[in-house]
């Protein structure tokens, strides 16, 4: 459930068959993305732009591009990002 901690995102890339890119906008106030992946994963997901099949890929705090591995609305754990 999100609340006033809760991680705060933009999407950066949401091209239909392509992977979804979200960018961390943490200011220090809330949880970053890497801190609160389970929530950001189930919020993609109920919002349908994270089907089962897409990739979820996330610019970190410190712009460094890594991906959130999930099984539907369930975050898995994470993944280095493309070189």
């Amino acid at each position: 459930m999100r609340n006033n901690r809760s991680a705060v995102y933009s999407i950066v890339e949401n091209r239909p068959g392509n992977s979804l890119i979200i960018r961390d906008m943490c200011n220090g106030g809330q949880l970053s993305v890497t801190n609160d992946a389970e929530l950001v994963v189930e919020e993609l997901h109920n919002q349908g732009l994270l089907p089962n099949n897409r990739r979820l890929f996330y610019y970190d705090t410190d712009n460094q591009l890594d991906e959130l591995v999930h099984d539907g609305p369930v975050f898995k754990g994470f993944a280095p990002g493309p070189q």
